[in-house]
């Protein structure tokens, strides 16, 4: 099997539009730019516009597809109802969101500040609800369909030490997940989790694998591909050929 090769039929989804938060960097970069292969627009959220500014541009040049840069802290309800106006009178309709804004950091727990647990949670846990209420009312009022992917971990099932407030949040997203798939799908919402495992980006790999904070032998212990049987993990843009994810 080619791994390598794209999940979905050229133009899948032309004339939808994708919300991408925490677009872009990393595996969100990666997913928009599939997305805008594919014929989708994309709106691509995060709380640094000159990174969105930056990404949006190089994506339209690459593509030539559409993409709106917002700035929006999705911590906060009403960014992210402000972020949703300026899809909307952007492209008319918002027909997927990707729950992908995420913060992570390894440390032992009684090190931590309640702050520090609030910091993680509120990104992963309350940004993805925050989103997930604003779309999927506005989908329920208006009766239309829609998607939400979000993008869980494995530890979310299994638990793990060193990163507790990551593994309590993306749990919750697992719960969430899983209850409005039953609570929504009668409105033709369909709630999906993927968790697609290590992608070496930047901003995990220095949060997660802080090799000058660690051991050396703790730092082998945990590196991904040591611990993945192929030997290898997830690609990104800018550390490989851009990553596959299910499409809508």
């Amino acid at each position: 099997m080619r791994y390598q090769e794209p999940m979905l039929k050229e133009g899948a989804l032309r004339d939808k539009t994708i919300v991408v938060t925490g677009g872009g960097t990393g595996l969100g970069r990666s997913m928009t730019r599939y997305f805008l292969e594919l014929g989708a627009n994309v709106v691509i959220t995060s709380r640094k516009f000159n990174i969105l500014e930056q990404t949006a541009n190089e994506l339209v040049a690459e593509t030539g597809g559409k993409v709106l840069p917002v700035a929006c802290d999705v911590r906060h309800y009403e960014e992210v109802k402000h972020m949703q106006a300026l899809a909307l009178e952007t492209f008319g309709a918002v027909h997927a969101v990707v729950n992908n804004a995420a913060g992570n950091f390894i440390s032992p727990t009684e090190r931590l500040s309640h702050r520090a647990f609030d910091t993680i949670v509120d990104i992963v846990l309350r940004g993805s609800y925050n989103c997930t209420l604003a779309f999927g009312k506005d989908w329920i009022e208006k009766k239309q369909a829609g998607t939400f992917l979000n993008i869980s971990v494995s530890y979310a099932w299994t638990g793990s030490g060193f990163t507790v407030p990551s593994a309590c949040a993306k749990a919750g997203v697992l719960a969430l997940t899983r209850s409005l798939a039953a609570e929504w799908g009668r409105y033709g919402i369909r709630s999906n989790a993927i968790a697609p495992g290590p992608f070496p980006t930047e901003g995990a790999w220095s949060r997660l694998f802080p090799e000058e904070a660690l051991p050396k032998s703790l730092v082998e212990k945990f590196k991904p591909r040591k611990r993945h049987p192929p030997g290898a993990g997830g690609r990104a843009s800018g550390t490989g050929q851009p990553g596959r994810v299910p499409g809508f």
